[in-house]
């Protein structure tokens, strides 16, 4: 009974942190606000997480495998290089930035004022950034190099989107943008 109930504690952390960064992001969110709509106190959340940061990135990885599952899915019946590129920078450049009120905005938020702080892992943007490469194989002539190298440009740019998509007339992807540069893309890679 009492891991069940330390289950739920964790559950409601996390379901009140998600909610929080949503509508607020991660810089106007503290940990007594997430520990307030869990119905718990802030020192209990550190029996679960480490640190706020903990919080986001235990929320932001399940999210983005999500969208990413969805993403390789809906690439499967896609056999023309150019639309799947297309398909690509759409995901990472308008559907994902704007997914669930501007999610992955908070991790450009947590990142850029954790910048020397020793509790940064690579290793979430990298299964990203292979995970975008595999996408892309087909799209650069099977050349696994050519698609990592290119899955780290559009995640560069991706970093972008996502920080814009809360200001107030920040740039945004729209469907002429992806064509042109996934016509720019294709042709250079092929050439």
């Amino acid at each position: 009974m009492a891991q069940r109930k330390k289950e739920d504690i964790r559950e409601a952390i996390l379901k009140s942190a998600f909610n929080l960064f949503k509508e607020k992001g991660y810089n106007q969110t503290s940990l007594p606000q997430i520990a307030r709509g869990a119905g718990t106190s802030t020192a209990n959340i550190y029996v679960y997480f480490e640190s706020k940061l903990d919080v986001l990135f235990t929320l932001y990885e399940p999210w983005l495998n999500d969208r990413l599952n969805e993403l390789e899915k809906n690439l499967t019946g896609i056999v023309e290089k150019r639309l799947r590129l297309q398909t690509v920078i759409l995901f990472l450049w308008r559907d994902l930035p704007r997914e669930s009120n501007g999610f992955a905005n908070n991790v450009m938020q947590a990142i850029s004022n954790s910048a020397g702080e020793n509790n940064y892992s690579a290793a979430l943007r990298e299964s990203f950034q292979s995970r975008i490469a595999f996408c892309l194989t087909d799209s650069v002539g099977g050349s696994k190099a050519n698609a990592i190298m290119l899955a780290g440009a559009l995640l560069m740019a991706f970093d972008g989107f996502a920080m814009n998509v809360r200001l107030k007339d920040g740039i945004s992807c729209d469907l002429k943008m992806a064509q042109t540069f996934a016509t720019k893309l294709a042709t250079q890679i092929h050439n």
